[in-house]
């Protein structure tokens, strides 16, 4: 079996058949998460993840999370005065900076800590899911540029008879390789249509709040928008806001978002947004505190795990999905 890279399916496979030695089954394991900001919703779904994932190994792993605050240079930081302590054995990280993090990381791995990764690799390169960091156990996300193209591809749908279609972008930071990517990725997409025009690109910073502001200021000089495609769910819920404040149907405008929380699945199903990029933070929790617990008690583990294969639900989220799953729920409230 190659075990380079296994699908979530093949991997719980391959945790039924292959369990832990009996030597090493109840080896404390002390795991650190390092939250791009533990005030996030994602960050604490994920964690929530890794808190469920940890009590069904009996209480020998024991987790603690660690506040990135949204900023590299604390991140860098922690993962410096973890490594430095010795208090754990192992760390999962979600990255504020994924290449300037890498340096941090290699030291970690080099002192013997297993690490992984969630929501997007570390290294230069954001669409190689294989381990850029020596050492690296594994990496739990999916190309960032595949979900964007993907949102892209539906506001491609939604302007198809309309001629200009005028679309806002509200993305969460500029300065974030995976946002800039994402952006980029919108604009190749969409710059292949003549009759699009994207009139603005908004920062959101993923808050509602930031996200009301700059939709404020899109609308003031583009009333008349078509369609508004977001990266995250919390920018939409700043960007109803602001259409609504503004008198602006929100039947009328096309809205995209990214993340898959409560908020948005209620939205969509009562009609006012219209779809969203499916992603499971709590499943990519799991998968991460199961994969380095495993491969610290001697397992092989995939060094890749797919994001988008953990569970199945499909890559866009609309209502006519909705209706036909009533009892979905989402991973996060948002």
């Amino acid at each position: 079996m190659n075990m380079k890279f296994l699908t979530a399916a093949a991997f719980s496979a391959l945790t039924v058949m292959t369990p832990l030695m009996a030597s090493a089954e109840d080896a404390p394991v002390r795991v650190a998460f390092l939250a791009a900001s533990s005030q996030n919703g994602f960050n604490q779904a994920i964690y929530a993840g890794i808190e469920k994932a940890a009590k069904a190994f009996g209480g020998s792993v024991t987790t603690e999370i660690f506040d990135g605050e949204f900023s590299a240079t604390k991140q860098y930081s922690q993962v410096e005065d973890l490594v430095a302590g010795g208090r754990f054995d192992a760390l999962i990280i979600t990255p504020n900076d994924t290449v300037g993090i890498a340096t941090a990381l290699e030291d970690a791995t080099a002192a013997g800590l297993k690490v992984a990764t969630t929501l997007f690799p570390v290294g230069p390169e954001l669409s190689n899911m294989q381990p850029q960091v020596k050492g690296l156990t594994t990496t739990v996300a999916t190309d960032p540029s595949i979900g964007a193209r993907a949102q892209a591809e539906k506001v491609v749908e939604f302007c198809a008879d309309k001629n200009p279609c005028k679309v806002a972008v509200i993305i969460g930071q500029l300065i974030y390789p995976f946002d800039n990517l994402r952006n980029e990725t919108y604009k190749k997409v969409l710059g292949e249509h003549s009759n699009i025009q994207i009139v603005a690109t908004g920062e959101g910073n993923y808050d509602p709040n930031a996200s009301l502001k700059a939709t404020q200021d899109i609308l003031q000089a583009h009333p008349d928008i078509n369609a508004i495609l977001s990266n995250a769910d919390q920018h939409l819920m700043g960007a109803e806001i602001a259409l609504t404040d503004a008198d602006i149907d929100l039947s009328k405008v096309y809205t995209i978002g990214g993340g898959l929380n409560q908020i948005a699945v209620d939205a969509i199903r009562a009609g006012k947004w219209n779809a969203t990029l499916t992603q499971v933070p709590a499943s990519m929790g799991a998968a991460a505190l199961t994969a380095i617990v495993k491969s610290k008690r001697g397992e092989t583990v995939p060094t890749w795990i797919d994001e988008s294969k953990l569970r199945d639900i499909p890559q866009i989220v609309d209502k006519a999905w909705l209706d036909a799953h009533p009892d979905f729920v989402a991973e996060w409230q948002g």
